[in-house]
């Protein structure tokens, strides 16, 4: 019998969590699906990445309101990816920040990545109907830039390429929190389709550098203590090089696209195997080490029709 396409035959519901990482500050969670961080202030609420649809955001709101009455003023975009940003209209919220290459990357490949991932992932699109349309970031910036939520302070910076080439964090300094989106992963694999191998170990290492006592991720289970933060940064690093190594060592002597899965097989299926979403990101995480290893620095643009091409070509 063929796989499914990437993660189409996973229907199976997850168990949400809500953590407290730090005082007034959690991570909606929900057992490698993707993570949403809520900032509560002195006078409203930070989200940082919205779910999939208006419909899935509405979960987070449920359990935001068992928290606090405060509005939701801003709500922050980790990077372009559409099941992060799509279910942004639901939080009503005064702003929606992002970097200034996530919202070019919105312009650039936002409507061929919602299609793509739509088709990739559709339990991750529930009530898709509901999606008023692209999420457009309303104020960006550069590298940083700092927001207050009356005497709560929380930076928003731009520490390097990884997950994409417009990742951003947020850094609440008063608890040492940090919110890194999918830069850093716990137990969930690393989806590396647009990512850039190069830099992405060393914008953990900026992430490291200011210590943080908890973290949530992009995906997995919040990191509360600087024990499981260490964990999660060397992890996802190995991850990462681990992928990007294999298929370099193939490049380097010419060989093909599926000669360069087969190796990354060999040296991450031991060690990363049973993570969340593993399968799903296997060829597309190949797919873009190869690219990068032939020195195209830009990721190319998924599409529907590429995706389908790359899975065939790349199954046993």
């Amino acid at each position: 019998m063929a796989k499914a396409f990437a993660s189409q035959g996973d229907m199976q519901a997850k168990t949400i969590s809500f953590t407290e990482i730090g005082d007034r500050l959690y991570a909606f969670t929900a057992e490698g699906d993707p993570n949403t961080g809520v900032i509560i202030g002195d006078d409203g609420v930070m989200i940082v990445d919205a779910q999939a649809t208006p419909m899935m955001a509405e979960w987070v709101i449920e359990k935001i309101r068992g928290v606090t009455d405060l509005p939701i003023k801003y709500v922050v975009l980790s990077h372009y990816h559409a099941v992060r940003v799509l279910g942004a209209s639901a939080y009503d919220a005064e702003q929606v920040i992002a970097s200034d290459t996530c919202r070019s990357m919105i312009h650039e490949r936002g409507q061929e990545d919602w299609d793509s991932e739509f088709a990739r992932f559709p339990r991750l699109f529930q009530n898709a109907d509901t999606i008023p349309g692209l999420t457009w970031p309303s104020l960006t910036f550069s590298d940083s830039m700092t927001l207050y939520l009356g005497s709560r302070r929380v930076d928003l910076m731009h520490l390097g390429r990884a997950h994409t080439a417009g990742d951003i964090v947020a850094w609440v300094p008063d608890e040492r929190v940090m919110f890194t989106g999918d830069i850093v992963e716990y137990h969930s694999a690393c989806y590396c389709g647009d990512a850039h191998y190069g830099d992405w170990p060393e914008t953990l290492a900026a992430i490291d550098a200011y210590e943080p006592q908890s973290i949530a991720p992009g995906r997995g289970d919040a990191l509360v203590g600087p024990e499981k933060v260490e964990e999660a940064l060397i992890n996802t690093a190995d991850f990462v090089t681990s992928t990007y190594r294999a298929v370099e060592r193939v490049t380097a002597r010419g060989g093909s696209l599926k000669e360069a899965m087969a190796a990354c097989r060999a040296a991450c299926d031991p060690k990363f195997g049973d993570y969340a979403i593993y399968e799903h990101c296997l060829p597309f995480n190949v797919a873009r080490a190869y690219d990068e290893a032939l020195g195209i620095d830009t990721p190319r643009i998924w599409t529907a029709a590429r995706d389908q091409e790359m899975w065939a070509a790349l199954q046993d």
